[in-house]
């Protein structure tokens, strides 16, 4: 499944070289994947409450493009499995309204339940619906 939300840069999220900084792409992405997430019907708190949470153990980062105060952009978001316990929302920035690459992402999951590694099969199913 693959879904976008847009966003407009705020002034605050610049840095002095005039561009956004490194770490605001990250807030970026995981606002993204909780939107999907949401579209989905998967709260993290109901799962919470159930004993399973999705925890991020990597993330990967290739900045194309740098973006600048109140540009628009789009992140796109697809989960896919990745091996038995984890699974992968692959991520892209697109500067509007260009839709120039601006970031490439790799963000790697897994499921704890009752803190313990699980399989993700329930969620990833209702994520790729």
């Amino acid at each position: 499944m693959f879904t976008s939300t847009e966003f407009t840069v705020r002034d605050y999220e610049i840095d002095l070289q005039g561009i956004v900084n490194n770490a605001n792409y990250q807030h970026y992405l995981e606002h993204a994947r909780h939107e999907f997430l949401l579209t989905k019907g998967v709260d993290f708190a109901k799962l919470h409450d159930e004993g399973q949470d999705l925890v991020v153990i990597r993330v990967e980062i290739d900045y194309k493009l740098p973006l600048k105060t109140r540009d628009k952009f789009v992140v796109t978001v697809e989960a896919k499995k990745e091996g038995n316990i984890k699974f992968a929302f692959h991520q892209k920035i697109f500067r509007l309204p260009d839709n120039k690459l601006v970031v490439d992402a790799k963000v790697v999951g897994v499921s704890l339940k009752n803190g313990r590694p699980s399989r993700p099969d329930d969620v990833l199913s209702i994520l790729n619906d």
